[in-house]
């Protein structure tokens, strides 16, 4: 998988890229959600480029719908909010003197932001170099402590120095958190269709959360590849999760043990396959995650992307039912919804999501002095789209030009 190979064998570009061708030929303390305009918003298959919406719409308000409740355990979270299904002004890292405006996003779509304007520039997939420099040219100075982990500005002054991108997640502390997985589905929207592309670009801009070939990396593979397949025409909950089983996990066990992934998927579907509504799924993840006692306890990588593969089959791959139920899950609230909603998103698209909510989350990063990126969600999957055909019409051109097609 991950391991040292010429560039051109490691980016697999006729193998995958052609075969991605021809497959895809309100008040202010609380936004409350109105009605969805469609009680089944998957009776009519989204266009590809409402996929990419949904899955950034997803991630990005999920974001925004779990950060005032992260980390608490849903016992409170039932106690103060019932079922909670609206944005909320919150604070975080004991910044007590900026209380956010509903539907402000977090530190994982902050990171996320860079990843996007990276592909944005290239118009292309990129690699751990490429987002090296997003993250020099575009972080804001201030983001650090404010709206992204306090690590990441260790991670960013490495960044500016002359180590290899692909070596600054050899220093970082937390490798094996949830960082990379819930933040990496512009690397799923990029190489929509194409699974193995997903796989390698992953593993390779994961470099600079995480050590190579670390399970924070293989976790992450989970989101993309849900994410790629999702995007495929006919894609269903059933297509996508098989295409995880077939494809996460695959290493070569003579220089890497393999991360478990799938018996953890496999025993989480089975403990949750009866759950009717987060309520009961809540309390069988109980049995178990429960971590506590350490620095992020509760944001490890597995814990994180299971819950969400489980989301994703309960709701039957419904948006804004898999937002409701990562948000209400307790533990890393913001982290499992951003996964779920992305996933669903990328599937079916963001009909199902209350427009009222939308416009707030457009409204909050508009007026955030601290953000990344004040892009519209609109403003960002366009890009991302227009990105992705860019892709396609220069794989179009070369294989016109090799007389391959």
């Amino acid at each position: 998988m991950q391991t040292p190979q010429d560039p051109l064998t490691r980016r697999s570009f006729l193998g995958n890229t052609l075969a991605a061708v021809a497959a895809l030929s309100a008040a202010r303390d609380a936004v409350t959600a109105e009605q969805p305009p469609s009680a089944n918003p998957r009776t009519i298959e989204p266009s590809l480029n409402e996929k990419f919406f949904g899955c950034i719409a997803g991630c990005h308000i999920g974001s925004a719908m779990g950060a005032p409740v992260e980390g608490w355990p849903w016992e409170r979270i039932e106690r103060e909010h019932g079922l909670l299904d609206r944005l909320l002004p919150y604070s975080h890292y004991g910044k007590k003197d900026w209380v956010r405006e509903p539907g402000t996003t977090e530190d994982g779509v902050e990171r996320q932001k860079l990843m996007i304007t990276a592909i944005l520039e290239k118009s292309d997939r990129i690699n751990a170099e490429d987002l090296r420099r997003a993250w020099v040219e575009h972080m804001n100075p201030n983001a650090a402590g404010l709206v992204s982990e306090p690590f990441e500005g260790a991670l960013l002054a490495m960044a500016r120095t002359h180590i290899p991108a692909a070596d600054i997640g050899k220093y970082c502390d937390y490798s094996g958190l949830v960082s990379l997985a819930r933040s990496c589905h512009p690397i799923g929207l990029i190489n929509a269709g194409d699974i193995r592309g997903a796989i390698e670009d992953v593993g390779e801009i994961g470099q600079l959360y995480n050590t190579a070939n670390s399970r924070g990396i293989l976790w992450a593979e989970v989101t993309v590849i849900a994410i790629a397949a999702a995007t495929r025409p006919g894609a269903t909950v059933d297509r996508v999760l098989s295409a995880v089983f077939d494809n996460c996990d695959q290493v070569d066990s003579r220089f890497m043990k393999p991360a478990g992934i799938r018996a953890e998927l496999e025993r989480a579907l089975k403990l949750t396959a009866d759950c009717a509504d987060v309520r009961e799924m809540r309390r069988r993840f109980d049995t178990l995650y429960s971590g506590t006692g350490m620095v992020y306890a509760h944001s490890y990588a597995n814990e994180i992307v299971t819950k969400a593969i489980c989301v994703l089959k309960m709701t039957r791959g419904n948006t804004w039912e898999a937002m409701k139920a990562g948000v209400n899950m307790g533990r890393d609230t913001d982290c499992l919804t951003a996964v779920a909603g992305g996933i669903c998103g990328a599937l079916s698209g963001a009909a199902s999501i209350p427009p009222g909510i939308i416009q707030q989350t457009d409204h909050a990063t508009s007026v955030n002095p601290h953000t990344n990126s004040n892009r519209t969600l609109r403003e960002t999957s366009d890009g991302l789209y227009r990105a992705f055909k860019a892709r396609l019409r220069r794989i179009k051109d070369y294989a016109a030009e090799m007389d391959i097609a």
